[in-house]
């Protein structure tokens, strides 16, 4: 492969990890995103259904984001989440840590090198962890440990192009204090993205056990206090990452996911496919077109006039299912677009499918 290649030690990010709220907008915009137009614009498909995805958790874990970098010359560096270290200019011992573990830290390089700089790839490899244990932050079971390091990814640098991670559970030196993520307790979720809200008690729950009790901590013997959960998947190639937290834990500032009234949700979804149904949907139709092609331009009408229609006539029904209009317009107005947009594509020769 051609290309430039890097001879030099340069420090490598780890990508911020966002909130639920992000992936949630992230994956929707990736399942409808449909391409490029002439002015250079993005074209959105909102009739694509939405996926259903599982997320692989795995122990957030309250220390400092460190890194050890090779570039394809093989030189190596240590470096924390915002600098290169070195002797003279440490983080917590993190660089003498990996000095002291040179071979190891070599090794697992080389068992990713091995698929990567052996093609003739240049660039750097980055294996990822978080070195934590006593005198690292405070506040959880993890910080009565002796100071290790726990690798959770490796992120590869092309000399061109982008920047994207691998598999990385197969890294691991526990007799030298080097573990991995997913050594210990792991948890799974699925997330319906048409109705993600569904899945937060899920992951609520799941974080708070975290919280009562830090797996990782638990594996060492240790009982106390845990950070929290970090959720990835892959959808459609792209990696989706988030983060989240509980009540108790304090100690840093990654916003909590908060409970949802699940019955709630679930009379919102069941009313909406009660009351939004063909004929209301053709009536709005007549009604603000009066015979003439729809357009675009009243959208807004067509949708006001379908939430008006059905507080209009449906106001029993939604008091019956212990709902009020502000709680299901948006929902009303989600099952409408499209529908409204199908027609519309359909009145010019465009069908999705």
């Amino acid at each position: 492969m051609g290309g430039l290649k890097v001879d030099n030690a340069r420090h490598v990010s780890f990508s911020k990890i966002p909130q639920f709220r992000d992936v949630i907008r992230n994956v929707v915009h990736q399942a409808q995103f449909e391409g490029i137009d002439q002015d250079n614009e993005p074209i959105f498909n909102p009739n694509v259904k939405k996926p259903t995805i599982t997320f692989h958790g795995t122990v957030k874990l309250h220390g400092s984001n460190g890194g050890f970098c090779v570039s394809n010359n093989g030189k190596t560096w240590t470096q924390s989440r915002k600098r290169i270290l070195s002797i003279e200019a440490d983080n917590n011992g993190f660089w003498q840590f990996c000095n002291d573990r040179k071979d190891s830290f070599r090794d697992m390089i080389a068992l990713v090198s091995h698929f990567y700089f052996n093609e003739g790839n240049p660039g750097i490899i980055s294996i990822f962890g978080e070195y934590c244990g006593e005198g690292i932050n405070r506040g959880c079971a993890i910080h009565q440990l002796p100071k290790m390091f726990i690798v959770f990814a490796v992120k590869i640098v092309p000399a061109e192009g982008d920047s994207y991670y691998i598999d990385s559970t197969y890294l691991r030196d526990p007799e030298n204090l080097i573990y991995n993520i997913n050594d210990f307790k792991t948890f799974e979720v699925a997330v319906d993205f048409a109705y993600p809200e569904l899945a937060q008690n899920e992951f609520v729950e799941l974080v708070n056990q975290v919280e009562n009790e830090c797996p990782v901590g638990k594996k060492f013997n240790v009982s106390g206090v845990g950070e929290g959960i970090v959720w990835t998947a892959e959808y459609a190639g792209t990696r989706h990452i988030f983060k989240t937290k509980g009540e108790k834990h304090s100690v840093s500032k990654v916003k909590k996911i908060a409970d949802v009234d699940v019955d709630k949700i679930n009379n919102v979804r069941e009313f909406v496919e009660y009351a939004v149904t063909e004929n209301r949907l053709n009536q709005a139709i007549i009604e603000i077109f009066e015979g003439e092609e729809p357009t675009i331009q009243k959208m807004g009408d067509f949708l006001r006039w379908i939430v008006n229609d059905i507080a209009a006539e449906e106001a029993d029904t939604l008091g019956k299912n212990n709902l009020i209009l502000k709680d299901v317009g948006r929902s009303i107005s989600n099952k409408a677009r499209p529908w409204f947009q199908e027609l519309l594509n359909k009145n010019v020769g465009m069908n999705f499918g």
